[in-house]
């Protein structure tokens, strides 16, 4: 217990320079410079309506993708794919095209950051300042050379596959990390499914991983996303999230803690990926206009689960 309290204490405080953070000791709930406090929701009892809704969701994207098709919001030579996994039911509603490979772009980077975590555990390298600086500028501002420093220090993309391969290729299988992120970013060839990255938040979020907590605060710092940022989604609902785009794709993956009225957080995994075959020709409107698409499902997703649950704002 004084163990615990010792490294709590310390955490709180400012790191020294040089200071070596040990990924075993974080309190729960607990990360450097960021808290976030979980109440666990309970699990839903079983009703007629609840299953009818989560059977509708699946069908109710779909048929959004298809009506933007339609209208012209998403061109021909466009793909997408969709998961939503309740973590409090423990149920997976939606999953389209969950186990195609799709360009990952950024989404990459936590399972950069994975791969290094795994080798702080084994001790093969250290999580020192230096780390911890390059990591919040790779998953909050998408730093590629941060990204580049981290596969470097792993032994370059070849060894980060390897080790995700080996001891994560059960949570992994469809990943392909086989590039640096060359100059400009335009990273076309590492590919990974929407079920990779499911699987991996939820694995996540239930702290199987190793530098779980670590992760965690790194995807929850406040940054620009597709899943809350510009939707109609309360101010009080968090996300730990990581965008990804290119001329070709646009995507963001995260977790969603949504509110109740009685304060508790119910917490569900949603991936969004659109990847257009041609380059766009006006990139940052195509970028606009894709990453709101991924906003307005992130809002249904937001109404359906919180008519399930009682979200504070669900319709």
């Amino acid at each position: 217990m004084r163990k615990a309290l010792f490294f709590a204490l310390a955490f709180c405080a400012a790191a020294p320079a040089g200071a070596v953070y040990d990924i075993s000791y974080y309190p729960d709930g607990e990360f450097l410079s960021h808290k976030l406090r979980f109440e666990p929701a309970p699990k839903p009892a079983a009703d007629a309506a609840g299953d009818e809704q989560r059977r509708d969701l699946a069908a109710m994207v779909q048929e959004r993708v298809s009506e933007l098709r339609r209208q012209g919001r998403l061109a021909k030579d466009e793909n997408t794919a969709w998961a939503v996994y309740d973590f409090t039911s423990g149920e997976k509603l939606v999953e389209i095209n969950a186990d195609q490979k799709f360009q990952a772009a950024s989404l990459i980077k936590p399972f950069v950051v994975l791969a290094y975590m795994h080798q702080v555990q084994k001790g093969v390298l250290a999580y020192e300042d230096d780390a911890r600086r390059r990591f919040e500028r790779m998953i909050q501002h998408s730093d590629n050379n941060a990204t580049n420093w981290a596969m470097k220090r792993l032994g370059g993309p070849a060894a980060v596959q390897s080790l995700l391969r080996s001891s994560y290729g059960k949570i992994l299988p469809n990943v392909e990390i086989v590039e640096y992120i060359p100059r400009g970013g335009r990273t076309y060839r590492n590919k990974a499914a929407v079920g990779d990255y499911s699987r991996f938040l939820l694995a996540l979020w239930r702290d199987e991983l190793p530098g779980a907590a670590e992760i965690k605060r790194l995807m929850a710092l406040p940054k620009r996303d597709r899943l809350r940022t510009g939707t109609d989604l309360p101010p009080e609902t968090e996300v730990l999230s990581k965008t990804g785009s290119t001329s070709h794709i646009c995507g963001d993956m995260g977790v969603v803690l949504a509110k109740a009225p009685d304060g508790r957080q119910y917490a569900y995994a949603l991936i969004g990926i659109i990847e257009k075959k041609h380059a766009a020709r006006h990139y940052y409107r195509w970028l606009r206009s894709r990453g709101d698409i991924i906003r307005e499902v992130s809002g249904l997703v937001y109404r359906i689960i919180g008519g399930m649950h009682g979200f504070a704002g669900a319709q």
